[in-house]
């Protein structure tokens, strides 16, 4: 993760509360400088530092080419031949043919130009910040001194690892449904037929399918996936947490697997790195790879994941008709609760494509309620000057306002309280108290965003991950993910997109933008 600004960020923190001066960079340090014990927050001064990286001198005039080996190191991507010992041969990939490339001493026929160079590198930061107080300045040092750095271009190689007539793929679909896991699942299947691959198999609900006897292999070819991307969820099913990392990796060796192919978020993808790395400890000729699933939007590194742009235009019908059922009534409020756990990407560009929400509220931003500079002081100019309100919220937003149970779901997450119901609960009270009239309508759309089918700019996206995936997987990489870095496809560590969760910047120009559409003033 790149090293946020070198300078001083101010905010609240609640006892035990996460610091949201940190916007999630391991490694952040916060200093409390002024306590209330009566409203148990803490005035924070944090300072930023960075993450996972040597620490550099910036008077040595080397610092530049020390935290480039740094990044070259952290971002080489793991290869099986690293650990085993493993001969390439050409490649059966090609457009220029209807069925794999191969002629009988096994050389490729004919020259294609369509082939990635191993050597291929895309800018991972594209923009050179004059000063830390940039708006969304990412800096390594004070200077904001320009520094390259360079990750794998994702594509079909010249030279594969496997031999595609004796490879067992399988396929895995983890945590919660994402609009795109069909044509995720389809465009692997295809891609692998490409190469020549015949068996393929699709795993049920997830990790729990690698040790519940009861769910057997589902074999997939272009028949069985054809139309699957019709529909929303997942053809394989999904489940939340799973069997030990040795289990399923007896399981993989007994299903004599050499490819697989995990669908899921951060969590998911954790879960995938440590079978990788098993996979290694034991010398195993098997490639796993990662395919970014999260409406969220909250994978490191990545410009957005599949899902994400389905779950922005899911989210406007809900919207639209808390707009509606606000500007209908009197003194009318509508609140949408959006899916966000810990960022707020969706709630965020949901508002500013509806043009009609007065309050976005999201984890990364923390807000108050009450007194002067509160939330429900803001509703009720709006309720004054324009006559009604729309409220957008992310279900992370302002936990610190809810009681917290510590309790966790099957993947390790904690379950949040229930910020809608608190809001909608806070809001009639309020009005109530003050003596004026409301009507509040509060809409959760949750499961309704997620289960329907990928719109056109996901699928594209699913269509593009999911044959990236193969050519990852042919090339020899294993424990690698491959997502859109600054509009080009490419390939990651899993190691580095698991260090911590993307979140929105409050310092960025698209927070700034999505404050000046709402025109909401800083509650705090």
């Amino acid at each position: 993760m790149a090293l946020k600004s070198p300078v001083d960020f101010a905010g609240s923190i609640t006892s035990g509360q996460k610091d949201p001066c940190c916007f999630g960079v391991p490694g952040c340090n916060p200093r409390c400088v002024r306590y209330n014990k009566k409203s148990r927050t803490c005035r924070l001064v944090t300072r930023a530092i960075s993450v996972d990286r040597p620490q550099l001198d910036f008077s040595n005039s080397d610092w530049k080419k020390q935290f480039q080996e740094d990044f070259d190191r952290r971002f080489s991507l793991p290869h099986l031949k690293d650990v085993i010992d493993v001969e390439p041969r050409p490649t059966t990939f090609s457009l220029k043919s209807r069925t794999p490339l191969e002629n009988v001493n096994g050389s490729m026929q004919g020259s294609w130009n369509g082939y990635v160079n191993d050597d291929d590198r895309a800018l991972l930061k594209v923009i050179k910040f004059a000063s830390p107080t940039s708006a969304g300045a990412d800096c390594i040092d004070p200077d904001c001194s320009w520094v390259e750095q360079w990750v794998h271009r994702a594509g079909p190689r010249k030279q594969i690892y496997f031999e595609p007539q004796y490879v067992k793929a399988g396929i895995v679909t983890c945590g919660g449904l994402c609009p795109g896991l069909n044509d995720v699942i389809r465009q692997i299947v295809l891609t692998l037929e490409k190469y020549g691959v015949k068996n393929i198999v699709g795993i049920q609900h997830g990790f729990r399918g690698f040790f519940e006897d009861h769910l057997a292999e589902v074999p997939l070819n272009r028949q069985v996936v054809q139309n699957i991307n019709l529909a929303g969820g997942s053809f394989l099913g999904v489940s939340r947490g799973g069997a030990n990392i040795s289990d399923i990796v007896d399981s993989i060796q007994a299903r004599r697997l050499d490819m697989l192919f995990v669908l899921g978020g951060n969590g998911t993808h954790a879960g995938a790195n440590l079978i990788h790395e098993e996979c290694r400890k034991r010398k195993l000729k098997v490639s796993i790879v990662g395919v970014p699933k999260t409406i969220d939007n909250d994978i490191l590194l990545m410009d957005k994941t599949f899902g994400f742009d389905t779950a922005v235009e899911a989210a406007q019908r809900a919207i639209n008709s808390a707009y509606i059922e606000a500007h209908s009534a009197f003194h009318g409020i509508g609140l949408v609760k959006l899916m966000g756990r810990s960022s707020g990407f969706i709630t965020m560009h949901a508002s500013l494509s509806s043009g009609q929400v007065d309050i976005c509220l999201i984890p990364e931003v923390p807000f108050t309620l009450d007194g002067p500079n509160g939330v429900l002081q803001h509703l009720e100019h709006l309720i004054e000057t324009k006559g009604f309100a729309l409220i957008c919220v992310a279900e992370g937003a302002g936990q610190e306002h809810l009681q917290q149970s510590n309790a966790t779901d099957a993947s390790g997450n904690m379950i949040l309280g229930d910020i809608g119901v608190h809001l909608h609960q806070k809001i009639k009270a309020h009005f109530k108290e003050i003596g004026v009239h409301s009507d509040v309508k509060y809409i959760d759309p949750t499961y309704m965003v997620r289960a329907v089918r990928a719109n056109a700019s996901d699928a594209i996206l699913c269509t593009v991950l999911g044959q990236n995936a193969v050519h990852g997987a042919f090339a020899g990489f294993s424990g690698i993910t491959t997502g859109i870095c600054n509009t080009h496809n490419v390939y990651l560590p899993i190691s580095e997109v698991i260090k911590s969760t993307r979140f929105v910047d409050p310092n960025s120009r698209m927070w700034h933008r999505c404050l000046t559409s709402t025109g909401q003033p800083d509650f705090h």
